[in-house]
């Protein structure tokens, strides 16, 4: 297996938008995965450290309002990157992805769907969280259905 570098984004201010933050400090208190960036608002910040690591995955974790439950967690096909409104940040993710696309073989898109977006992270979505650090922890994020 090559080696997977995991892209967290999100507001830590925004309710549930902060899942991206919680996910890569939880992950680095718990593990010693280095490979992680909490690239907060501004991933476009974050490309530089990307092309200078050369993951032969890059894994992003975002909330998505993907019409589905609140704290469901589906990988996102590019194809549908375009067409639905993710996170909070001044880029869309479908141009971040593109530019990446030369830099790294295999993207991975993992939406979070969130149940509020002012205030504080829900225990929802917390508790997805929790479940996907789990599943990445494991290398078991590939069980994620796509949305």
């Amino acid at each position: 297996m090559g080696s997977i570098l995991i892209m967290c984004i999100g507001n830590r201010v925004g309710g549930d938008d902060a899942i991206g933050p919680y996910i890569a400090n939880k992950i680095k208190k718990e593990t010693k995965i280095d490979m992680i960036l909490d690239c907060g608002t501004t991933p476009e910040n974050y490309t530089s450290i990307i092309k200078q690591k050369k993951p032969s995955t890059l894994i992003i974790i975002d909330a998505a309002e993907m019409e589905q439950p609140a704290g469901t967690i589906r990988i996102i096909p590019k194809e549908k990157l375009g067409t639905m409104h993710i996170s909070t940040h001044g880029i869309p993710l479908s141009i971040l992805i593109s530019y990446l696309e030369r830099e790294v073989d295999h993207i991975i898109v993992i939406g979070i769907q969130p149940k509020q977006m002012s205030g504080t992270l829900s225990a929802v979505v917390k508790k997805s969280g929790d479940q996907l650090i789990e599943l990445l922890k494991k290398h078991r994020y590939q069980e994620i259905p796509p949305l």
